[in-house]
């Protein structure tokens, strides 16, 4: 049977954005969950702070999963957001920029737990100020696919050339905001460039949009799933 699979949503996304893709993997035989979070659950993260009240939820639902499949590892599925925080939660290093940790806790160093890390339009790196201590912390200690026992798959949508015209004024912002250059193609959010990492399995998928809320087709899609389902296989 294949190794269980956990959803981590994007940035302020609630875990019921994610049903049809959960219900979609459960379809295809891989044992899917995700990690139960509320928009509410976000609020402490705003602008810049800590991801730890995240990571204890990502942690509790890896070992919640782990138990429930009888298993020693699960594939993680970072959507947005989601991506580069899993990558946190996968290193060595004690994630304690923010002097928020317990004394008892450790809700990183779990790299050993998970075989793949499948991240949908994450940003990988961005100038965004909000992110940078954050996002920081990530590539500074990890750069690109740090950790040999991982396999690492980034994915990005190319559907939007961003530009300063109606239409493409978001794109455009957000690109720029994230890479320093409006003038290229990502995922409406996210460009493809920030969406790779040095050392991956790095996919570009035609026409694909940012988010399960985006008109048209996104990651999760029925007729995108395909293109990067093998590798939870």
């Amino acid at each position: 049977m294949p190794l269980p699979t956990v959803i981590l949503p994007g940035y302020f996304a609630r875990s019921s954005e994610y049903k049809n893709l959960e219900q979609a993997l459960n379809q295809q035989g891989i044992p899917t969950i995700t990690v139960s979070l509320r928009k509410r659950d976000w609020v402490p993260t705003l602008g810049g702070r800590s991801m730890v009240p995240i990571l204890r939820q990502i942690d509790r639902a890896v070992k919640e999963t782990m138990e429930k499949y009888n298993s020693d590892r699960v594939n993680l599925i970072g959507h947005s957001a989601g991506g580069w925080i899993a990558r946190i939660y996968l290193g060595e290093k004690a994630y304690d920029i923010h002097g928020d940790i317990i004394d008892t806790e450790e809700l990183w160093n779990s790299r050993d737990r998970v075989s793949t890390l499948l991240t949908l339009g994450t940003p990988h790196a961005s100038l965004e100020r909000w992110t940078k201590l954050n996002l920081d912390f990530v590539n500074n200690n990890y750069p690109g696919a740090f950790y040999p026992q991982v396999r690492y798959v980034c994915v990005a949508g190319k559907a939007v050339y961003g530009e300063q015209r109606p239409g493409r004024w978001l794109a455009y912002s957000s690109y720029k905001l994230t890479c320093g250059v409006g003038n290229c193609w990502g995922d409406g959010i996210t460009p493809v460039v920030s969406a790779h990492l040095d050392g991956a399995t790095n996919l570009t998928l035609e026409k694909v949009m940012h988010s399960p809320r985006s008109p048209g087709l996104w990651y999760g899609s029925p007729e995108i799933i395909p293109n990067w389902i093998a590798y939870l296989e």
